[in-house]
């Protein structure tokens, strides 16, 4: 009896297995292996990636890390932009073109961090605008050009209205504004760190408002005899140009 069931159970199990549909074959083993995703560390050549039927970038690679020329495309197939690195690194200048194919904006890369001129172009391969950079962070050098390659200046500048209320209760409010009016503004108290402008060493008062106000207290204890402003103003060409200005206190027990 027991040999009789042994027997119709490896019937029935041959049979589920086997029946056309019912079961992984050898092919769907095989295709099964072909579609997994394997992190492939030492990978060396060029790697195309793709979103549907976009070619998204390619991304040369030496030993599983970036190394020599990586690309990105507009989804009608033109280089967008080029970047190229050493051992996972920026360096050198990373480039981003028009869809027609000219250089738009090189930007100089030592050690995987911004440093040095940035520069922009127009379609005419004319110099739209010179920036600086240090160390990953803006300096206070900025030239824009227009397309006649004339320089371009009169740029706002940092204007300051006080309110003196020391003797009455003991505050010192400085209102800022830009001489045009422009809302397209960012206020900062601080200065500049080294040449830098170093965001995380200044406070950020107001973005793209148009005005900021400091209120300063009467502390009792000596304090700076000035406040520092840095304003990050949005050009017509939508760059960033930084202004700043030194505000020298009356008291000095201000905080």
């Amino acid at each position: 009896m027991k040999k009789l069931l042994y027997s119709l159970f490896i019937i029935v199990l041959a049979g589920a297995i086997g029946c056309k549909g019912k079961g992984p074959g050898k092919q769907d083993l095989q295709n099964a292996a072909d579609t997994s995703t394997v992190a492939d560390t030492g990978r060396t050549g060029v790697v195309q990636y793709m979103s549907g039927q976009y070619k998204v970038s390619e991304v040369t690679f030496k030993n599983g890390v970036r190394h020599g020329l990586m690309k990105s495309f507009y989804q009608t197939g033109e280089v967008r932009t080029t970047w190229w690195y050493e051992n996972g690194l920026k360096q050198d200048s990373a480039r981003y073109y028009y869809q027609q194919g000219e250089v738009f904006r090189t930007t100089p890369y030592k050690n995987d961090t911004i440093d040095g001129i940035q520069k922009q172009f127009y379609r005419t391969r004319k110099v739209r605008a010179k920036i600086g950079w240090s160390k990953g962070m803006r300096t206070d050098y900025m030239e824009e050009f227009d397309s006649k390659g004339k320089l371009i200046g009169g740029y706002p500048q940092i204007v300051a209205n006080v309110k003196d209320q020391y003797a009455t209760n003991g505050t010192y409010r400085i209102g800022l504004e830009l001489s045009d009016k422009s809302k397209f503004v960012n206020f900062y108290l601080g200065e500049f760190t080294d040449g830098r402008f170093d965001t995380t060493h200044c406070k950020l008062l107001t973005k793209d408002i148009g005005t900021a106000e400091i209120v300063l207290k009467k502390s009792g204890n000596p304090g700076p005899n000035y406040v520092s402003v840095i304003a990050s103003i949005r050009t017509p060409l939508l760059n960033r140009y930084l202004s700043t200005k030194k505000i020298n206190l009356p008291y000095n027990d201000l905080k």
